[in-house]
């Protein structure tokens, strides 16, 4: 991309693990499940994924069966009840998640001109409301088909590893940004293609992985303490029920997939 004087810069923040303290979806099973859209198994599982997630997260392969299952799961939920769930509990689910560190690196990079774009592999419907509670001015996240108002099941845009990288390059082409100059956030080895798409990482809170890879290029390593509640400073945007025509699932109810790859990686381990 060919850099001018008048080129604008951003700041790409990973959402899980990053910006807030947990997985945004499996964050939202409860309220899923008190909505009818899954069952009180899938919550339960839910929990436990949660737990799993905190202490080593997910590699690619476990990924991508989260993709299939989530494809199947979520086949023919209703998109409006989906976004009604998510406004509605949006600041009980989230706020006591976010680091107060990433909240004021966002006030930070918007007061020196720059863009905020969230980038996660969760979707677009628990995504663009989080984002624009802090006000975030983009946001790439996993998208899935819509007809006649319901999730077909397919995935139209998978924002994971590589290809939020992609979705990156394709925004800055778009809005001219200079990625040279720009900053990354993530937490995730899986990410390392989008830290580094910019001139600027930064590993967040990172797993061994990452950490080991930052040392290795010499990226610095942001340690966030645990999340504070922030709502009662009124830091946040009011979020009204987004209004969005095509809106994305991603990540829900992953626990059984977690679980199970665990096991194995214990069995092996054994």
């Amino acid at each position: 991309m060919a850099h001018s004087r008048t080129a604008r810069t951003a700041a790409f923040f990973d959402l899980d693990k990053t910006i807030i303290a947990r997985s945004s979806t499996l964050a939202f099973s409860r309220p899923f499940y008190a909505g009818g859209l899954i069952n009180r198994r899938t919550v339960l599982r839910s929990a436990y994924a949660q737990f799993v997630y905190l202490l080593g997260g997910a590699d690619h392969d476990q990924m991508e069966r989260m993709r299939e299952y989530l494809s199947a799961m979520c086949t023919g939920w209703d998109v409006e009840t989906v976004k009604a769930i998510v406004a509605d509990t949006l600041h009980h689910i989230v706020t006591p998640m976010i680091h107060e560190e990433a909240v004021e690196l966002i006030d930070e990079h918007h007061a020196a001109g720059r863009d905020v774009v969230i980038v996660s592999s969760s979707g677009a419907e628990v995504v663009e409301p989080i984002g624009a509670m802090l006000g975030a001015d983009k946001v790439i996240a996993t998208r899935m088909v819509v007809a006649d108002g319901k999730y077909t099941g397919e995935i139209e845009e998978y924002a994971y590893g590589p290809y939020k990288a992609t979705a990156m390059l394709a925004l800055a082409e778009a809005e001219g940004y200079d990625l040279e100059n720009s900053y990354a956030y993530s937490d995730s080895v899986t990410d390392e293609p989008m830290l580094a798409a910019v001139g600027h990482p930064f590993a967040v809170n990172p797993d061994k992985a990452l950490r080991r890879l930052a040392v290795a290029r010499d990226w610095p390593v942001l340690d966030f303490s645990e999340p504070v509640g922030l709502a009662e400073r009124g830091r946040f945007h009011e979020v009204r029920r987004p209004a969005m025509a095509t809106v994305a699932v991603a990540g829900l109810a992953a626990g059984a997939l977690l679980l199970a790859a665990r096991r194995r990686a214990r069995r092996t381990e054994n």
